[in-house]
């Protein structure tokens, strides 16, 4: 075969040149977009964090927000109180149980079938009110005989003394021996004391028939019956057969921290009555008022608490045996003191303080020393002055000195978003105005 002569090489083409240049230069511009929109978004989020932190971050800026002129930022809206110059009373509170002012156990006295129940579940009684009815006739049998005995022996007394006075008459006469008439006397001193024996055997058998009726020991309110009609009962029974709690007054027992011991001894040793209110488990209904009677004699030592014991008259039987109440004793009474809503006040670092507004609608942070509280309010001891402005909403997204906005009537305060914790200087964390802590 002939050879074939090598064909020349052939040069690239310009157009496919061009090309390739194209593709380099278009991944180029989107590693520099990337870059670029990848700083951009770390910058801004750079920005964006020390703002979030700071109080009011979340509200709408004006003219003078960022980006405007002046850079001030929008008040705050807050709701507002004047401190007051009020009396203000002092209570103890204390967890308490309600009490039966007696309570009794009826029982039979005698044995015997249960004949006849006189009361009703539940009725109230007086005391010496007839309740049940026990067979009588065994011990009508048993008194019938003691008397029979005791007329035998009062005829036999009877006898004797008139023959004494026969032998008496006699030896008198010289007609008998002294010793008939010595022995005379000491029968007739015999048969006395039988006689007695008789009388006290009758009485006893009465009495035993007068048990077969059994009646109420106390006034105060039935229960329900442990016995019912035709059983036969005894006296040796431990259940008895119905319980009465005397309602009518009621008595209140609760304790006292031993701290709170003096202000109350200081009371009573003084001849005041202290006054005790009964408010319900929730402790939001008031059910009665009552005053204390006494207080235990000794301290307890694993609790560091004292027994206290209140008397109510509870005359629409308000208050029940057994019942679970919380007690609220009224031991002194403040007088002219400068009272704050308690919801108010707040708690961080600096201590306990309130946000105070001034003139210039800014607001302060006044740390204050608290007094006693009667719950809604709480007495401020040094630190407000009545007629200064406390801040009772809103106060979750202030600082000291804050521009703020005071909202009057029903317009609503807006909360802060997210509930932010705020901290100015040297501020630490804070209670919201419902007493809790900020997240």
């Amino acid at each position: 075969m002939a050879d074939i002569p090598p064909q020349p090489e052939r040069a690239p083409s310009s157009s496919t040149s061009n090309g390739k240049k194209k593709q380099r230069w278009l991944w180029l511009a989107v590693v520099v977009a990337l870059a670029g929109g990848g700083y951009w978004w770390w910058h801004a989020r750079q920005q964006a964090a020390p703002e979030a932190g700071r109080p009011g971050a979340g509200a709408p800026r004006g003219p003078g927000g960022a980006g405007g002129p002046g850079g001030f930022q929008a008040a705050t809206p807050v709701r507002v109180s004047p401190a007051r110059a009020e009396d203000m009373k002092v209570y103890l509170k204390a967890l308490g149980t309600v009490t039966a002012y007696n309570t009794a156990t009826v029982r039979s006295k005698v044995d015997g079938e249960l004949q006849k129940i006189f009361f009703q579940e539940g009725q109230l009684v007086k005391a010496g009110d007839l309740l049940v009815q026990i067979d009588p006739r065994p011990y009508q049998v048993a008194l019938a005989q003691a008397q029979g005995t005791l007329e035998q022996n009062r005829a036999q007394l009877d006898n004797a003394r008139r023959d004494l006075e026969r032998y008496q008459t006699l030896y008198a006469q010289d007609s008998i021996a002294r010793q008939q008439v010595d022995t005379q006397v000491a029968l007739v001193r015999q048969y006395e004391g039988t006689l007695k024996t008789n009388q006290a055997a009758v009485d006893n058998a009465r009495l035993q028939l007068d048990y077969t009726r059994v009646a109420a020991p106390i006034s105060g309110r039935l229960g329900l019956r442990q016995v019912d009609l035709g059983n036969l009962v005894r006296s040796s029974d431990t259940n008895g057969l119905v319980i009465i709690t005397q309602t009518q007054p009621i008595s209140l027992l609760f304790t006292i921290a031993e701290g709170d011991l003096p202000d109350v001894l200081t009371q009573l040793r003084a001849g005041k009555t202290l006054a005790v209110q009964a408010y319900d488990r929730a402790d939001v209904r008031h059910l009665a008022d009552g005053v204390l009677t006494t207080v235990d004699n000794q301290i307890d030592t694993t609790t560091g608490t004292v027994k206290l014991k209140a008397r109510f008259e509870n005359k629409d039987e308000s208050l029940f045996p057994n019942q679970f109440v919380n007690a609220r004793m009224h031991v002194r009474t403040l007088a002219g003191a400068t009272v704050i809503p308690a919801g108010a006040v707040q708690r961080g670092t600096p201590g306990t303080f309130v946000y105070v507004v001034n003139d210039d609608n800014t607001v302060s942070l006044r740390v204050i020393k608290l007094g006693p509280s009667d719950g809604e309010r709480v007495s401020v001891q040094e630190g407000l002055k009545p007629g200064d402005r406390i801040v009772v909403e809103g106060v979750d997204r202030l600082r000291d000195g804050a521009q703020v906005q005071v909202v009057t009537g029903s317009e609503a305060v807006p909360e802060a978003a997210g509930s932010q914790l705020q901290r100015g200087a040297g501020q630490g964390t804070r209670r919201r105005g419902n007493g809790r802590a900020a997240p």
